[in-house]
């Protein structure tokens, strides 16, 4: 039936209409929902001080998440960061800085300079080959040429030195990391864009960085990241939990009679020298071992132990000695730190009776100032794109990456375990490679001083400074060479040449050209990897081993 009235007709055409627009929003509406369900927002990943089940957030944020990207804060942008003053990781912000790159030091301990200056640890030891060869290279060679020569001795003196290396270098120290800001790269590494961190004054700040460089003694950034800790000398011993090499208290005397001291000592026939002090010796600046007379000390608890001595004369009858060992402390726990500190200064003014009884020349002696720090020796071991084993060591291992020569005993200080320690071998010397400070997946960090990649046996030579500071240093160079060029991780072996070639010139660190003597020459893979684990103790091995019958 057709409808012929014209008012039925526009009533019916208005209801068609009225449900195509409707049905078109309802599909639009729905069209935008079903978008939003799959493109949720997904916040940074971050890691703070104290991380929850999961560091991983949920896909959609609640309204109190807190998103280091999102939040307001001071903002600084540097091309380098360095976290911590420790003596290695300063020359290579000096190197970085000179090279011309923007670099900020931020030290998570109240008072600079580390070791050095808040440990007070001034008795420095060199690097050399066994032809005695010295090995120390860098800027690190005026420091222990002074310290030699008697130049630099006192703590004054150190602090001069020092704040000549730091020198317009800005530094805050006292901060505590608050959130580490993460992103994965196309190649699957991780990336440190930003940090964020609060200053002694409870200020929370933005930095943003090319590289983040850990220069702290209980690895204070790489803690936090998503890295591989590797096994330590508790592994080595046997033990079941966790422990570090001995801490030392430096202990400072006064109004000693060093002259007295050395002539006395001197004046003794070999026998009687060795029945009132047993072995080691005693020049015009040095008093080394002696420890005959430091067994006959009985410490006054298991956690800590006098050794053989290394003493320096500060000059002015001033002597600061490294010999007094305080085991089972953990540097990431500042109640440990703490309580090593006040186990190590009672013991040093019961020690000062016994050498005024038993030293010449310290009849008079007093205690001098008294260390606030431990000398902390290690921390965690974590894996880098390479780790220095002691087959590399003692095979005097050349690498084609070489950023340091470094050279010294595999000396692993006391545990509890082992209060004495132990000797593991004697290189000759051996390369350290640029990738034995490059955190593992990660494309920005970098190791520095006590962080080195080193397996914990290898760590007792890897350790000493001259190998780690003059790495530091080559690395601050190579820095400021690549500089909006390219990657450390992109290095090839041609572009090392050139890099090491500019090092030499410019600075005179000679990384190539060396031969470290093999001295586990013909042995076999088995060899090798008992050698490696610790099964194996080197100069005992040597003595007894059985070489392979010529065919």
């Amino acid at each position: 039936m057709r409808l012929r009235n014209p008012r039925v007709q526009l009533v019916i055409a208005l209801a068609v209409l009225l449900i195509v627009v409707s049905a078109f929003s309802f599909s639009k509406i729905w069209f935008k929902q079903g978008s939003m369900n799959v493109t949720a927002v997904v916040p940074t990943v971050t890691h703070q001080d104290t991380p929850q089940v999961s560091d991983v957030p949920s896909a959609v944020p609640s309204p109190d998440t807190k998103i280091a990207s999102v939040a307001t804060y001071p903002t600084e942008n540097v091309d380098v960061v360095v976290i911590g003053s420790e003596l290695e990781g300063l020359y290579l912000a000096r190197a970085a800085m000179d090279e011309g790159l923007k670099v900020k030091i931020l030290d998570p301990h109240q008072a600079f300079g580390g070791q050095i200056l808040q440990s007070q640890m001034l008795f420095l030891d060199e690097t050399r080959d066994e032809q005695g060869h010295l090995l120390v290279q860098g800027r690190a060679k005026e420091l222990f040429d002074g310290f030699r020569n008697a130049k630099i001795r006192k703590l004054s003196e150190f602090t001069t030195y020092m704040d000549k290396l730091s020198k317009d270098i800005p530094i805050e120290s006292g901060i505590t990391i608050q959130e580490v800001e993460q992103i994965q790269t196309p190649d699957f590494m991780h990336k440190i864009p930003s940090i964020l961190y609060k200053t002694n004054k409870n200020e929370v700040k933005k930095i943003t960085a090319s590289y983040w460089v850990d220069n702290s003694d209980f690895a204070a950034l790489m803690s936090r990241l998503d890295a591989k800790r590797l096994p330590g000398l508790e592994k080595f011993y046997g033990q079941k939990d966790i422990e570090y090499m001995s801490a030392g208290m430096m202990m400072k005397f006064k109004h000693v009679d060093w002259k007295k001291f050395n002539t006395t000592f001197n004046a003794l026939k070999p026998e009687e020298r060795s029945k009132q002090f047993g072995g080691g010796s005693v020049s015009d600046s040095f008093a080394i071992g002696l420890s005959g007379m430091t067994k006959t000390y009985h410490p006054s608890n298991d956690r800590v132990f006098l050794r053989g001595l290394n003493a320096v004369n500060q000059r002015d009858g001033e002597v600061l000695i490294n010999a007094l060992l305080v085991y089972t402390v953990d540097p990431a726990k500042p109640a440990s730190v703490q309580e090593a500190v006040y186990l190590g200064n009672k013991e040093t003014a019961q020690i000062l009776q016994h050498f005024r009884k038993t030293l010449p020349g310290w009849e008079k002696a007093e205690l001098g100032e008294l260390p606030t720090y431990p000398y902390i020796r290690e921390y965690n071991h974590y894996e880098m794109d390479y780790t220095l084993k002691p087959s590399d060591l003692l095979a005097g291992t050349m690498f084609w990456d070489n950023v340091s020569i470094g050279g010294y005993p595999l000396d692993l200080q006391g545990t509890s375990a082992n209060k004495w320690g132990i000797e593991m071998g004697r290189p000759d010397k051996y390369g350290m490679p640029l990738r034995s400070f490059l955190l593992k997946n990660y494309e920005n960090v970098i190791a520095a001083g006590k962080n080195v990649g080193s397996s914990a046996i290898a760590y007792g030579s890897t350790r000493i400074q001259p190998n780690t500071s003059l790495a530091a240093e080559s690395i601050g160079v190579i820095l400021g060479q690549l500089h909006g060029k390219q990657k450390l991780r992109e290095i090839k072996p041609e572009d090392m040449l050139k890099l090491q070639s500019y090092l030499a010139t410019r600075y005179q660190i000679k990384l190539t050209g060396v031969t470290g003597t093999n001295k586990i020459t013909g042995w076999n893979e088995e060899e090798i990897r008992k050698l490696d684990t610790g099964e194996i103790t080197y100069p005992s091995y040597v003595q007894t081993r059985k070489k392979p019958a010529v065919k």
